[in-house]
Parts: C-alpha cells; structure tokens; sequence
C-alpha cells in the first residue's frame, strides 16, 4: 500500500518519527505541496495523510485510488468532504490530542495582556531598569485575574480545560454552548455582557462564521479581553481591529487568522493592543506526538476494517 503525506514538516520537522506509517506501507512524506503538485504527489497512492494541503473534488476525480484520507489536525474543512463520501473514501481527523496545550497556550496569551512578562523582560534586556529612577516601572497596566468573569465560547474539552485554568487563578467561569449544560451554561447575550475575558473555542461551522463581529462586540462589557485560539473566521478582523483602536475591546490574544500565513494589510497584524501568535497553540512536541500516534492509530485502524474518527 503506498502512503503519500503532503505537507508533513509542521507536524514533524524533525523531532518526531514517521516509523509507524512505515510501518504500515510503502511511505513518502513530502515537506510541503502546492496546489498544482498535489494530483501528481499522490499518483497512484492509496492513503493520503494531509494537514493544511487543500483535497478538492478535481483531486478525487484526477486519483481514483485513493481509498483513505486522514487529516492531521482536528479541523478538516480542508478537505471536499463530500466529494470523498460520494466515493467511499473515509476521511478522518484527530479529535481531541492538543486540549492541554491549547488551553496553556490561552493564558500564556492571556497572562501576556495582564502582566506583560515578554515585554517587561525586553525593556531590561534593554537597559530601561538599569536607567530607571525607581527600583521598579511597568510599561502598562497591570492586572489581575482573580475575581474577573471568564466567558467561554464552546464547552467541549478544550473549553472546559479553559475553565478549569480559570478557577485556579479564582475567575468565575461562564459558558456558552449549544450542546452542553452545567450551571456555568449561560445564553449567548448573558456571556457577552458579563465577561471581562471572552475566549473562543467552538467549531467553524456556517452559522458561527464571523460570530464575533460589529454586533457582539457592542453587546460587550467596555474594556473586555478577547482571546481567539479556535479558528480565524470566527472574528470579523475588521471589526475587532476597529474595537482594539477605540478601546472598546482592550486586548486581544489570537492565535489564528481568517487568512494563514496572513496577507499584507491583515487587520490585526499592528492594530492596538493586539498579541498574534502563528497558529502555535497545537504545537508543543508532546501534543504534536499525540497526533502523530492517534493518526497511525487511525489508519490502522482503516486497514483492520475498524475506521475511527472518521468525519465523512
């Protein structure tokens, strides 16, 4: 069985190992593919393993021999999901490997908004201290999480790993959640209105894209921290930016963007009081081996006739 991977190197840029598709058949991993070199990378090529490689419909029609495909990541909107069920082809994703290190990266976030530790360690590392009149100065204001309302958006594990951090630090916790129930499950309005922090962490799906935007923000608190960890099109960029320079929103922390790598003239790359990392909140090497080991498992589990995980 031949085994095509097509954009391996941000899951595995050398720290990892790809033994255990090896294992399972013939295997070629390539670092990155373009668009255009896709239908020639896959070929004849039974199993194709992609992260952020864009399967359309052409490709299915062009590579009749894929018969499964397993997307390394949990989002899988890049793949026609569609086009593979009408052909059988299951398509799988990973599920639930980065709920610790996506939470740790929301207050890393988070706690750089309030204490500004990565700012404050620069301007010493500059020499400000040492040229400082006082035995101390801080280059914004300083806050405090505890006795602050922490709002999340999506109550499945990641959200609720979010909330767990949020009571250590003493937060009240409020969710919003159409699917979950708990005595933290407020409306959607309520959220908005009572949270000092709001953090995303639900789904992309047609009836939430842009779910922040124009509106929502001015259903906020004045002041309120916004953290984005999920997926870019959640937030209308514009809007967002628009409330960061009026003060509205005060901060925001965003790991994603509607557009990644983002583009020149990206709304939130520069505007005010706005802390964008590049999509790292998977990341860490014990998350990342996590995916690598559930996505063996899933296709092992295809080839045992037994598929897991399968969202098509």
């Amino acid at each position: 069985m031949k085994i095509v991977v097509l954009d391996g190197y941000t899951l595995n840029p050398g720290d990892l190992s790809w033994d255990g598709f090896a294992a399972l058949g013939d295997l070629t991993v390539h670092d990155r593919t373009s668009p255009p070199d896709v239908i020639a990378r896959i070929g004849d090529a039974e199993v194709v393993i992609t992260n952020k490689t864009p399967l359309p419909a052409d490709v299915f029609a062009a590579c009749p021999s894929i018969r499964y495909v397993g997307v390394l990541a949990t989002g899988y909107n890049v793949v026609d999901v569609a086009a593979a069920r009408a052909r059988g082809i299951p398509v799988t994703n990973i599920p639930t490997y980065g709920t610790a290190s996506v939470a740790q990266h929301v207050f890393a976030l988070l706690l750089e908004i309030c204490t500004g530790v990565g700012e404050h360690a620069a301007s010493v590392a500059a020499g400000e201290w040492g040229r400082s009149p006082d035995f101390c100065y801080w280059k914004r204001p300083l806050m405090e999480l505890a006795d602050k309302t922490m709002g999340i958006i999506g109550y499945g594990r990641i959200g609720q790993a979010v909330a767990k951090a949020a009571r250590g630090f003493g937060m009240r916790v409020l969710a919003y959640d159409p699917y979950a129930e708990g005595p933290e499950c407020v409306p959607l309005d309520v959220l908005l209105a009572q949270s000092d922090v709001i953090s995303l962490h639900c789904p992309l799906t047609p009836e939430n894209t842009g779910l922040i935007n124009r509106e929502t923000i001015a259903a906020m608190k004045d002041g309120v921290i916004l953290l984005n960890t999920s997926r870019g099109p959640l937030v209308r960029e514009a809007d967002l930016a628009a409330a960061l320079h009026s003060g509205k929103v005060y901060a925001a922390g965003v790991d994603v963007l509607e557009t990644e790598p983002p583009r020149a003239g990206s709304p939130l790359i520069g505007a005010k009081n706005c802390f964008v990392t590049p999509h790292i909140a998977w990341a860490p090497r014990e998350a990342r081996a996590r995916l690598m080991d559930i996505a063996v498992d899933n296709l092992s589990a295809f080839l045992a006739g037994k598929p897991v995980n399968v969202v098509s």
